[in-house]
């Protein structure tokens, strides 16, 4: 895992970056998740079901993966994860808060131990004044929820697959 890490804290800043390179982290953290017995879902906005996808594409992943969110929008956010969008529009969608939220109300929701939150902007422009790779990861775990800030580098595609990977890594180092 820390070798993976690694190359990715590497990769982080360069423009070439793909998803299928980080298979085995991937797999190492669908495994973990059940060797201990433990649930995951997501809430994820810039990422629009990758990661959800990407959780899937492991064999057996059913055991610890029932579902999740899509919520593109805000008003998706609010409607179908229960956040208020007074308090979304005072926070903006592109926050540690809303990326704490989406973790949080996912696993509360779907009553499962882990949720990854995913939030940002993959570009090409700007959103709320955060520039395109600004993303916020949030993983609520069975103790605490916890959010990470990214600049990532890239277009929009890498920008996404670099914020599922970064999921992936904050999942892999809380279990």
């Amino acid at each position: 895992m820390h070798d993976l890490y690694r190359q990715f804290q590497k990769q982080i800043k360069q423009p070439q970056f793909r998803l299928s390179d980080y298979q085995t982290l991937v797999t190492q953290a669908i495994q973990a998740l059940q060797q201990r017995h433990l649930t995951i879902t997501a809430a994820e906005s810039l990422t629009a079901g990758l990661f959800q996808a990407t959780v899937a594409s492991v064999a057996g992943a059913s055991t610890v993966f029932a579902g999740g969110f899509v919520t593109y929008s805000l008003s998706m956010k609010a409607r179908l994860l229960q956040i208020p969008s007074a308090a979304l529009q005072q926070h903006g969608v592109v926050s540690s808060w809303t990326a704490q939220q989406m973790a949080n109300q996912a696993a509360n929701l779907l009553e499962t131990d882990y949720a990854a939150g995913l939030t940002g902007v993959a570009g090409p422009e700007q959103l709320e004044g955060q520039p395109a790779g600004t993303v916020f990861v949030g993983l609520k775990t069975p103790d605490t929820c916890i959010v990470n800030k990214f600049s990532f580098a890239g277009q929009r595609q890498q920008i996404r697959e670099k914020s599922v990977i970064a999921a992936f890594i904050m999942l892999l180092n809380s279990l």
